[in-house]
Protein backbone atom coordinates (compact mmCIF):
# COMPACT_ATOMS: atom_id res chain seq x y z
CA UNK A 1 0.00 0.00 0.00
CA UNK A 2 1.49 3.27 -0.78
CA UNK A 3 2.03 5.96 2.30
CA UNK A 4 3.81 8.98 2.68
CA UNK A 5 4.64 10.68 5.64
CA UNK A 6 3.86 14.76 6.71
CA UNK A 7 6.24 16.58 8.72
CA UNK A 8 7.80 20.01 9.58
CA UNK A 9 11.29 19.77 10.26
CA UNK A 10 14.31 22.29 10.01
CA UNK A 11 17.75 21.65 8.84
CA UNK A 12 19.56 23.41 11.58
CA UNK A 13 22.98 23.27 9.57
CA UNK A 14 21.43 25.88 7.09
CA UNK A 15 20.17 27.41 10.41
CA UNK A 16 23.45 27.90 11.78
CA UNK A 17 24.90 29.26 8.35
CA UNK A 18 22.12 31.95 7.95
CA UNK A 19 22.51 33.28 11.64
CA UNK A 20 26.25 33.19 10.92
CA UNK A 21 25.81 35.40 7.85
CA UNK A 22 23.19 37.40 9.66
CA UNK A 23 26.06 37.89 12.20
CA UNK A 24 28.83 39.25 9.52
CA UNK A 25 26.67 41.22 7.49
CA UNK A 26 25.09 43.22 11.12
CA UNK A 27 28.60 43.31 11.55
CA UNK A 28 29.93 45.21 8.43
CA UNK A 29 27.21 47.76 8.08
CA UNK A 30 27.31 50.96 8.18
CA UNK A 31 24.14 51.54 10.58
CA UNK A 32 25.06 49.13 12.84
CA UNK A 33 28.26 50.37 13.60
CA UNK A 34 29.34 50.37 17.23
CA UNK A 35 26.04 49.40 18.20
CA UNK A 36 27.39 45.89 19.57
CA UNK A 37 24.44 44.53 17.68
CA UNK A 38 24.93 40.43 17.55
CA UNK A 39 22.78 36.83 17.14
CA UNK A 40 23.71 34.14 19.04
CA UNK A 41 22.31 31.04 18.58
CA UNK A 42 21.86 28.20 21.74
CA UNK A 43 20.41 24.81 19.96
CA UNK A 44 17.03 26.02 18.70
CA UNK A 45 16.58 29.64 19.83
CA UNK A 46 18.71 32.29 18.40
CA UNK A 47 18.88 35.61 20.38
CA UNK A 48 18.87 38.87 18.95
CA UNK A 49 20.69 41.56 20.38
CA UNK A 50 20.84 45.14 19.88
CA UNK A 51 20.66 49.31 21.17
CA UNK A 52 16.75 50.04 20.25
CA UNK A 53 13.73 48.22 19.16
CA UNK A 54 14.38 49.94 15.93
CA UNK A 55 17.85 48.09 15.09
CA UNK A 56 16.29 45.07 16.76
CA UNK A 57 13.47 45.00 13.95
CA UNK A 58 15.92 45.35 11.15
CA UNK A 59 18.22 42.78 12.53
CA UNK A 60 14.94 40.56 12.29
CA UNK A 61 14.14 41.22 9.52
CA UNK A 62 17.75 40.37 8.02
CA UNK A 63 17.25 36.79 10.37
CA UNK A 64 14.24 36.04 7.72
CA UNK A 65 15.94 37.17 4.76
CA UNK A 66 19.06 34.80 5.35
CA UNK A 67 17.39 32.35 6.87
CA UNK A 68 14.35 32.61 3.32
CA UNK A 69 17.87 32.45 0.87
CA UNK A 70 18.88 29.62 2.55
CA UNK A 71 15.79 28.03 1.93
CA UNK A 72 14.37 27.68 5.63
CA UNK A 73 10.50 28.16 5.74
CA UNK A 74 10.06 31.30 7.89
CA UNK A 75 6.94 30.02 9.44
CA UNK A 76 9.21 28.27 11.79
CA UNK A 77 10.32 30.96 13.55
CA UNK A 78 8.20 31.78 16.68
CA UNK A 79 9.50 35.57 17.55
CA UNK A 80 9.09 36.90 21.37
CA UNK A 81 8.59 40.40 22.28
CA UNK A 82 10.86 42.89 22.46
CA UNK A 83 12.45 43.09 25.98
CA UNK A 84 13.89 46.64 25.80
CA UNK A 85 15.94 47.70 29.37
CA UNK A 86 17.80 50.63 29.90
CA UNK A 87 20.17 50.86 26.54
CA UNK A 88 19.50 47.26 25.32
CA UNK A 89 16.85 45.72 23.34
CA UNK A 90 16.99 41.77 23.36
CA UNK A 91 14.19 39.55 21.12
CA UNK A 92 14.19 35.57 21.02
CA UNK A 93 13.66 33.68 17.77
CA UNK A 94 12.70 30.15 18.31
CA UNK A 95 12.90 27.40 15.86
CA UNK A 96 10.07 24.99 15.94
CA UNK A 97 10.24 21.80 14.77
CA UNK A 98 7.86 19.12 14.36
CA UNK A 99 4.05 18.97 14.05
CA UNK A 100 2.43 19.20 17.68
CA UNK A 101 -0.22 16.63 18.39
CA UNK A 102 -3.13 19.23 18.44
CA UNK A 103 -2.44 19.67 14.66
CA UNK A 104 -1.56 16.67 14.05
CA UNK A 105 -5.59 15.95 15.29
CA UNK A 106 -6.63 18.87 13.11
CA UNK A 107 -5.06 17.46 10.19
CA UNK A 108 -6.80 13.54 10.48
CA UNK A 109 -9.95 15.07 11.37
CA UNK A 110 -9.73 17.33 8.10
CA UNK A 111 -8.46 14.86 6.09
CA UNK A 112 -11.13 11.89 6.93
CA UNK A 113 -14.17 14.99 6.54
CA UNK A 114 -12.92 15.77 3.10
CA UNK A 115 -13.52 11.60 2.29
CA UNK A 116 -10.48 11.03 0.41
CA UNK A 117 -10.00 7.58 1.21
CA UNK A 118 -7.02 7.43 2.93
CA UNK A 119 -5.78 6.62 6.73
CA UNK A 120 -3.94 8.65 8.51
CA UNK A 121 -2.14 7.89 11.77
CA UNK A 122 -0.09 10.11 14.23
CA UNK A 123 3.41 8.67 14.83
CA UNK A 124 5.11 11.55 17.80
CA UNK A 125 5.50 14.77 15.78
CA UNK A 126 4.25 13.26 12.60
CA UNK A 127 1.12 12.61 10.41
CA UNK A 128 1.37 8.95 8.30
CA UNK A 129 -0.87 8.54 5.64
CA UNK A 130 -1.86 4.42 4.02
CA UNK A 131 -4.34 4.47 1.03
CA UNK A 132 -4.96 1.82 -2.06
CA UNK A 133 -3.97 4.74 -4.64
CA UNK A 134 -1.44 6.44 -5.46
CA UNK A 135 -3.27 9.46 -6.64
CA UNK A 136 -5.67 9.43 -3.21
CA UNK A 137 -2.49 10.45 -1.29
CA UNK A 138 -1.45 13.06 -3.87
CA UNK A 139 -4.85 14.22 -3.28
CA UNK A 140 -4.51 14.48 0.49
CA UNK A 141 -0.70 16.46 -0.58
CA UNK A 142 -2.78 18.85 -2.28
CA UNK A 143 -5.17 19.17 0.38
CA UNK A 144 -2.65 19.48 3.18
CA UNK A 145 -0.69 22.58 0.77
CA UNK A 146 -4.17 24.58 0.97
CA UNK A 147 -4.86 24.15 5.12
CA UNK A 148 -3.28 26.82 6.87
CA UNK A 149 -1.28 25.53 10.00
CA UNK A 150 0.91 28.22 10.44
CA UNK A 151 3.79 25.51 9.85
CA UNK A 152 6.00 24.44 6.88
CA UNK A 153 5.07 20.87 6.37
CA UNK A 154 7.08 18.37 4.01
CA UNK A 155 5.82 15.37 2.54
CA UNK A 156 8.81 12.33 2.90
CA UNK A 157 9.25 8.52 2.70
CA UNK A 158 6.62 8.35 -0.01
CA UNK A 159 6.57 4.76 -0.85
CA UNK A 160 4.37 3.07 -3.73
Amino acid sequence: MPSFDLVSEVDMHEVTNAVDQANREANTRFDFKGTNSKFEQNGTVITIDSQSEFQLKQLVEMLQLKLTKRGIDILCLSLSEPDVAGSRAKQFATIRQGIDSESCRKVVKAIKGSKIKVQGSIQGDRVRFTGKKRDDLQQVIVFCKKMELGLPLQFINFRD
